[in-house]
């Protein structure tokens, strides 16, 4: 896994955690009003992933994703929809993890 910090397709700041395969396993769900507060979060959900609450729910369409929140705060959401509540489970399981080895911030 790597961190991607760059300019969204708004022209924002924000991060991304890439897998090895080069899909979107996460972002922060926010844009910034810098890029050095962009990777500035993307390093602190670096750091504390293993202690935040992963919490998996059902969107609009049916379909199931996991949002990691911290200090009541959302710092991280899937960034792909699940079919099943277990795989959304076990891909939030994943990248509180291994997010901590990942490459970047």
């Amino acid at each position: 896994m790597r961190f991607k910090v760059e300019n969204n397709s708004g022209g924002k700041p924000s991060w991304w955690l890439i897998a090895g395969n080069g899909e979107q396993v996460c972002w922060a769900g926010e844009s910034f009003a810098s890029m050095s507060n962009a990777k500035r979060a993307a390093a602190s959900f670096k750091e504390g992933a293993a202690e935040a609450n992963f919490e998996v729910y059902e969107d609009a369409g049916g379909k199931f994703r996991w949002r990691a929140k911290r200090g009541g705060h959302i710092v991280a959401s899937s960034g792909e929809a699940f079919a099943s509540k277990s795989n959304a489970q076990r891909a939030a399981d994943n990248v509180q993890s291994k997010v901590g080895a990942a490459e970047g911030p």
